[in-house]
């Protein structure tokens, strides 16, 4: 028992050396993870809503994309009391942010249309559902969805995370930010899966960079539009070869 006390002792002295706002936003991070996996994902909606697919992707992208920004946006504002500006809510650079959102595109869509030449990659894309091939107008406010749930999935892992870490640790913020945005591309396509590893360095440098999270947040919104965009024009035409 005597051992047990020490170590105890020894355990709340460390954690008291331990910076509040690091912890918060680790303990938050994953919080919000866990409000993800349980409440506002297409297996709720389905368990306790309704069973229509697209419905329920809609449910997920606004519910999950409000909720992954909302918490952080009030965690900022109440608990640390900061300005919204410091965790990357600004224009920043928007030389160096608009060139290099150009630049990526460039890189991006030549290989979106080369890895969506496979009918099981364009099968899975748009997440929406077969409802979307022949509705226009239904399609344009599905990648509104998308854009409300890039907002929240971007600014969590490349605003209040990166931006929220990086006094503590630089650039190391970027590699933290970069394993559960990673992670969470389970279940994705292969090729996805792996590029989410680049693709998490690449935004979080871009991010530090242009001390912005907005050309984070429309570049992955614009290469989900495209990826959606080629996948519905490949089954509506039945073509999926390169040339």
């Amino acid at each position: 028992m005597k051992f047990l006390i020490e170590e105890f002792k020894k355990l709340i002295c460390e954690i008291k050396t331990l910076s509040f706002k690091e912890v918060y936003i680790f303990i938050s991070v994953a919080i919000i993870i866990f409000i993800s996996f349980t409440l506002t994902n297409t297996s709720f909606y389905f368990r306790y809503i309704g069973s229509d697919i697209l419905q329920s992707r809609i449910y997920w992208l606004l519910a999950d994309g409000l909720m992954m920004f909302l918490i952080p946006v009030i965690s900022i504002k109440f608990i640390f009391k900061e300005k919204l500006s410091d965790f990357g809510i600004k224009i920043g650079d928007l030389k160096f942010g608009l060139s290099t959102l150009i630049l990526f595109l460039i890189v991006m869509l030549p290989l979106v249309w080369i890895v969506s030449a496979s009918e099981s990659f364009a099968e899975t894309y748009p997440q929406g559902g077969r409802a979307l091939l022949h509705n226009i107008p239904l399609l344009i406010f599905y990648e509104f969805c998308v854009l409300v749930y890039m907002l929240g999935w971007e600014f969590l892992w490349r605003g209040y995370m990166l931006f929220g870490l990086k006094e503590k640790f630089g650039y190391y913020a970027i590699l933290i930010q970069m394993i559960p945005f990673f992670i969470l591309h389970k279940g994705k396509p292969e090729l996805e899966l792996f590029g989410a590893i680049f693709a998490g360095i690449i935004l979080g440098i871009q991010s530090l960079r242009s001390n912005s999270f907005v050309y984070s947040w429309i570049l992955h919104w614009l290469i989900m539009l495209s990826i959606d965009t080629i996948s519905v024009v490949r089954k509506v035409n039945n073509f999926y070869s390169i040339f």
